[in-house]
């Protein structure tokens, strides 16, 4: 396990919709607003890049009208510049887009930023830790992802810690104040090493929606984290 970096960052909660009921998803968008979550984290699978296949731009938008949440949203699509457009229009507020689907990494990163959302680097697993400091300037979140990305319910890697302590150490060491994210196996028992090591945006879908009382597993993971809500 890596040693401790320094994390001056807000702590977010971001609960990862592809946990919730899709029978109901405003609904669920709703709920995760009225139990203090700090944004909503949106997976878009096109079941090439990712084998699974989940929302679009439509579903997007509903979402969008039902809460107020930030909309993160986690594009595990080829070819994410083709799309950048549509889901702006839906009403992301950030998105995020893979290292590893596309050629055009500084193209697409430019073009999420000119339509005035932040925009969003992810990293798999198996991803030096070289290639996210190359765009480390070029981004407002780095998404460094603690499973395989695809599908819920995984166990998280904890060899990517060491990735989330490094970037953390590289951009602090510039004074740059860009976002880390961590998505994937997160719950009470991690979720205070993955902010020691540096994150600060904390996606969790079944550790949160699988709970009864939403808010009560938001402030559970909070208090685990050592955070207060801000």
């Amino acid at each position: 396990m890596c040693g401790m970096s320094t994390n001056k960052h807000t702590i977010k909660i971001y609960p990862s919709i592809l946990a919730a009921n899709f029978g109901c998803l405003a609904d669920e968008a709703k709920r995760a607003e009225q139990a203090g979550a700090d944004g909503l984290h949106l997976d878009v699978m096109d079941g090439h890049f990712v084998p699974n296949l989940t929302i679009g731009p439509r579903v997007v938008a509903a979402i969008n009208r039902a809460t107020n949440l930030r909309l993160d949203i986690h594009l595990m699509i080829y070819n994410p510049f083709d799309y950048i457009e549509r889901f702006v229009e839906a009403g992301a507020d950030q998105i995020t887009f893979h290292f590893e689907a596309t050629e055009n990494v500084e193209e697409t990163l430019q073009y999420i930023r000119k339509c005035n959302i932040k925009a969003g680097l992810a990293f798999n697993p198996e991803t030096s830790a070289s290639m996210v400091i190359k765009y480390l300037d070029l981004c407002d979140m780095l998404l460094l992802m603690t499973v395989h990305p695809g599908f819920g319910g995984q166990t998280m890697e904890r060899k990517v810690l060491d990735k989330v302590k490094f970037v953390r150490e590289m951009a602090n060491k510039i004074d740059l104040p860009v976002d880390i994210q961590v998505d994937g196996g997160i719950n009470d028992q991690n979720v205070n090493d993955c902010v020691k090591a540096g994150a600060n945006i904390i996606v969790a879908g079944t550790s949160l929606f699988n709970q009864a009382d939403l808010r009560l597993a938001i402030e559970q993971m909070r208090k685990a984290a050592h955070i207060s809500h801000n």
